[in-house]
């Protein structure tokens, strides 16, 4: 009994391992439809136009009542909100993912560099083709703080921001060991995702419903990489080393 039993428990890790594999690609399919649903349907009130009253109320709460063209708060936060809102600029996320992609080259790390980098492309295609046929103008009911040379729907910066801090999270947390500094790692993405988004209403320069669609679609694409990262997790080595995405950070993602 105690032979068959040896015999036999290499195959039953083995079916445990699947199962859990085939759990959390379940948990990871459900996440990004969940996302891409949300943004099918803020599309589909935009385009209907059940959004105005919404989209006014907001951008109004951020302006002094009766001035449309003041923002409300003191000058620092103004300042505050042009600084945040220009790590999820184009010229900032640029630098970020390409020193992200050069250092993962260096370190012989080419998968994860080659997801992580054909993350941020198709981010950015999809969003720019995205602007193209929504053709949605921008806020004309509140002055603009910010320049801005594009259509409204959704918005660049808040989609590419969760596309590469979450994405940018989830490789660096693969070699850290404890815990807590994998949580507030992937803590501080968020809040700098969130910041980035508040700050693109706050400035006038787009409707809150375009932020929150950024925000569906950046995540929509940041866990469809996440998700190839943990396929290809097994296959990455350092140096005899298994590196592979943090499954507390994953776990997070998908919660």
């Amino acid at each position: 009994m105690t032979e068959v039993g040896a015999h036999f428990t290499p195959a039953a890790k083995a079916l445990a391992a699947v199962r859990r594999i085939e759990g959390r690609l379940l948990l990871a399919a459900l996440a990004i439809s969940g996302a891409v649903w949300a943004f099918s349907g803020l599309w589909d009130a935009v385009e209907d136009r059940h959004t105005g009253g919404f989209d006014r109320a907001v951008l109004l709460a951020f302006r002094v009542p009766g001035h449309p063209d003041q923002l409300a708060g003191p000058r620092w936060l103004q300042e505050c909100a042009r600084d945040l809102t220009a790590l999820g600029g184009f010229t900032v996320l640029t630098l970020v993912s390409l020193m992200a992609v050069a250092i993962l080259v260096m370190k012989r790390r080419r998968l994860q560099a080659a997801i992580f980098a054909g993350a941020v492309v198709a981010g950015q295609a999809l969003a720019e083709a995205i602007k193209l046929i929504a053709g949605r103008p921008r806020p004309d009911i509140v002055a603009h703080f910010d320049l801005v040379y594009s259509s409204s729907f959704p918005s660049g910066h808040s989609t590419m921001a969760p596309v590469v801090y979450l994405t940018l999270v989830v490789i660096l947390a693969a070699g850290e060991a404890r815990k807590d500094v994998r949580v507030l790692m992937f803590a501080s993405a968020v809040a700098v995702i969130l910041a980035v988004g508040v700050s693109r209403v706050y400035l006038g320069v787009h409707w809150p419903t375009d932020v929150l669609a950024g925000w569906a679609l950046g995540a929509a694409i940041a866990l469809v990489a996440m998700t190839a990262l943990r396929l290809t997790a097994r296959k990455l080595h350092q140096g005899g080393v298994v590196v592979r995405p943090a499954p507390e950070v994953a776990s997070s993602l998908h919660s």
